[in-house]
């Protein structure tokens, strides 16, 4: 089975995963660094960096959404669906600690915040290994060229959104 939206053969959704996962640690760093007493731009940059995350987290549910309608209903849509809950789960509470802190001065991070997001990114582990398991349903069988050779091969449009098979 193979992802309805791709870009040069590869499905799109695990890309977009990507970010909102790298964001959310680097606010959680950067939120860190301000509760363990660094300067206070540093609380304002983990936050940003959370709301930044939120939206490509948007993006990414978007797109798993558009993947989610061809999954089969055997096992492979039970994680596909837990997956996008997980990651649901994470964003929520990330969610919820930017709204907490829009109103405070600079954005500043708390301890019970701090918690809060580490609590998320531990869930955020879960739609990790989740999303590995389901990358590896979506390409079985697929096998690609490893070296720069196997691009050449590569013609017409770059992206592609394929029709789901009737």
């Amino acid at each position: 089975m193979q992802s309805r939206l791709r870009v040069q053969g590869h499905p799109i959704q695990p890309m977009l995963v990507t970010f909102p996962y790298g964001l959310f640690v680097s606010a959680v760093i950067f939120d860190l660094a301000d509760v363990l007493g660094g300067p206070a731009f540093l609380g304002e940059v983990g936050y940003w960096s959370a709301v930044a995350a939120l939206v490509a987290a948007a993006l990414a549910a978007v797109a798993g959404m558009v993947d989610l309608w061809d999954v089969p209903g055997d096992r492979t849509r039970h994680t596909a669906i837990t997956f996008n809950l997980v990651n649901l789960a994470m964003a929520g509470l990330f969610l919820l600690a930017c709204l907490i802190r829009a109103d405070s001065p600079q954005n500043g991070a708390s301890p019970v915040l701090l918690g809060t997001e580490l609590v998320a990114l531990a869930i955020g582990a879960v739609g990790v290994r989740l999303g590995t398991r389901l990358v590896r349903r979506f390409d079985e069988g697929r096998a690609e060229g490893t070296t720069f050779d196997a691009l050449g091969g590569v013609s017409g449009s770059s992206t592609e959104i394929i029709r789901p098979r009737p």
